[in-house]
């Protein structure tokens, strides 16, 4: 394990929110993607909204970072589809010849680094590094594009590879899907100190299907055995759960919508998980290899329904420990709308439990394609040794915020819809954008346009 216990702190690397946001309705299983289908984004929101967020996080006294938006439209993808010619011409000639495939490939999914990578901080590895292992997504196509450039990303931000590891994603085939962090949580009595990792999965890739879904789980749960052994982690500390499958069907396409840890503390609906008391009694088990015991935060399905935790993404909000200590919930106006869930989060607070806070956000553009808080952030615990030795600019400061919010008002436009992803004029106004970015977060030549 690391010599590196002590001082460390959760940093959360936010998604940039990408030009090209629409609402395209590409994951099936997501009910706000789906619903929201052919309405009129708005961009430049979008991504204020991401920088308020971040702000906010600063304000409470966090740390915080960014991760750039990927390419898109994808043209590298496309040119493996037939398409020739310069970019422009490719993203003109596949609107007309398969302007679904455009659709796909001009996706701002990446946004939600929640489902970017799972990271394992180097206080619970044997080789005392951080290690990152980009997801593969296979079970969407859009998605499918994203781990190349993600794991570059995170080669470039994450370099010194005497404290960080990077992995090869798993192999897709078939049913073998991995989804990163959203299906990851973390349990531990400090950041710095040995953790007992929560892996979640919804299937096997090698089991039949017995019953008939409603949709289709992500999560093979040999994808999460994969990332356990290569992070070279503590398996007494290790717990395996499924989710319920009830969950996934009412829309539950991760488990950070149904759950959320941090601390000591898991913070779940009563029907998050298959066989609920085996699962905890695994969580419990593998706090106590290290010598705690987890603190349950339990919300029952009669004070809120599976169908509202989903609608209002109360499990999809940020938990965070708070420097005065005490934790506070970052969460989607929709909950504090909600009266069932902002009367449990109220209770929360008014208990003796570890919730002390609640801050309600605007992130209406990304809530209505269905990611919340939590979906917009990848937590990576890193030592101030760790963070001294990440390259670039991105680990945000207020003038750094200020800086993003000057460059998203000069690039980003303020309404898209999605077929407005066929003007090729987007994809040289996406990247410009991308380039005045790699400047502004010191990243050199990141994208494949620039090389």
């Amino acid at each position: 394990m690391s010599d590196n216990a002590g001082v460390a702190h959760e940093v959360n690397f936010d998604g940039l929110v990408g030009p090209t946001h629409n609402y395209g309705g590409l994951s099936y299983g997501n009910l706000a993607s789906m619903n929201n289908l052919g309405a009129v984004s708005n961009p430049l929101g979008a991504v204020l909204q991401g920088i308020q967020k971040m702000r906010k996080l600063l304000d409470l006294g966090l740390v915080q970072g960014v991760l750039p938006p990927h390419e898109r439209p994808a043209v590298s993808a496309l040119r493996h589809f037939g398409f020739t010619g310069t970019d422009a011409e490719i993203v003109e000639a596949a609107a007309k010849a398969a302007p679904q495939l455009l659709m796909n490939c001009a996706s701002a999914s990446a946004m939600w680094t929640a489902n970017a990578a799972t990271v394992s901080p180097s206080a619970d590895t044997r080789d005392g590094k951080v290690h990152f292992t980009p997801a593969n997504l296979g079970s969407m196509f859009h998605r499918s594009l994203e781990p190349d450039f993600t794991g570059r990303t995170l080669k470039a931000i994450f370099a010194d590879d005497t404290r960080f590891s990077h992995h090869a994603p798993i192999p897709y085939g078939g049913r073998m899907g991995d989804e990163g962090a959203a299906n990851h949580g973390r349990l531990a009595t400090g950041y710095g100190e040995q953790g007992a990792e929560l892996f979640v999965y919804g299937h096997s890739a090698f089991e039949k299907q017995t019953r008939k879904v409603t949709f289709q789980a992500r999560q093979a749960v040999e994808a999460s055995h994969a990332i356990a052994t290569s992070h070279q982690l503590d398996g007494r500390a290790l717990a395996f759960v499924r989710q319920s499958a009830a969950a996934i069907d009412a829309g539950a396409f991760h488990n950070d919508v149904v759950s959320v840890t941090n601390g000591t503390a898991l913070f779940y609906h009563e029907q998050a998980f298959e066989d609920k008391a085996e699962a905890l009694d695994a969580i419990t088990r593998a706090c106590a290899t290290l010598e705690f015991e987890p603190v349950f935060i339990e919300v029952p399905a009669d004070r809120v329904s599976l169908e509202t935790a989903i609608k209002t993404y109360l499990f999809n909000s940020q938990l965070v420990s708070l420097p005065e200590g005490g934790m506070a919930l970052i969460l989607p106006t929709e909950s504090e709308e909600n009266a069932d869930t902002r009367s449990f989060v109220d209770d929360a607070i008014a208990g003796n439990g570890p919730i002390t806070q609640a801050h309600y956000l605007d992130l209406k553009q990304s809530m209505k394609n269905g990611g919340g808080p939590a979906c917009l952030r990848l937590r990576v615990v890193l030592t101030e040794a760790e963070q001294a030795a990440l390259f670039g600019n991105c680990l945000m400061t207020h003038e750094r915020l200020d800086d993003l919010e000057a460059w998203a008002k000069k690039h980003y436009r303020d309404q898209m819809m999605p077929e407005d992803v066929s003007d090729p004029q987007l994809y040289q106004e996406t990247c410009a954008a991308l380039d005045e970015l790699t400047q502004l977060l010191d990243l050199g030549s990141l994208y494949d346009f620039q090389r």
